[in-house]
């Protein structure tokens, strides 16, 4: 038991650490250059009142996904997202995901899908935090958490579906650039 709550907060820890490595050492990258891949969608699909806006933008060079919007929680609300279907199984080795991001200083979170989240509100999710510069983060997939008893307790690699970011569970302004994401 000592072990297990040691071993999650050294994970937790490195969610928060940047990692000097490049994102785009990624063993799968998923494209931001191929916009029709990605859907876009918010609470509003289920009668919430929040507000997503994405565009892709250029930077240096490299293509950006840009989600902003205004995140609430009334109507039962509370997220705008911006997802990519998997276009292939991931190899058994892949350990988390991958990200280059930057942001409004605010708490966004990876949501998971599988085979195995057939309602619409099953996911896997885990959080991470953006500053006003780009860094990378890297989320092993131990560190997400199942949003119902009905899901396995950590997602099957071999069963992944999509990706999404999203901003979540909060009445807030999003503001969220993604310069790269994948799996490590």
């Amino acid at each position: 038991m000592i072990a297990r709550n040691l071993r999650r907060l050294i994970l937790g820890l490195a969610l928060i650490t940047p990692v000097s490595s490049n994102a785009e050492d990624a063993m799968v990258q998923l494209s931001l250059s191929d916009k029709t891949g990605w859907s876009y969608f918010s609470d509003q699909v289920m009668g919430g009142v929040s507000e997503e806006r994405s565009s892709f933008e250029e930077e240096g060079g490299l293509p950006i996904l840009h989600l902003t919007g205004k995140v609430s929680t009334a109507n039962r609300g509370g997220f705008i997202q911006a997802r990519r279907k998997l276009d292939a199984p991931l190899p058994a080795t892949t350990r988390g995901v991958v990200l280059n991001v930057r942001g409004n200083n605010q708490t966004y979170f990876i949501h998971l899908r599988t085979s195995g989240t057939v309602l619409p509100w099953q996911y896997y999710q885990a959080s991470f935090e953006v500053s006003d510069t780009w860094r990378e983060v890297r989320i092993p997939f131990d560190a997400f958490t199942a949003s119902g008893r009905l899901l396995r307790k950590t997602p099957d690699v071999g069963a992944l579906r999509s990706l999404a970011v999203v901003a979540f569970g909060r009445d807030h302004s999003a503001d969220l650039s993604v310069r790269a994401v994948g799996f490590y």
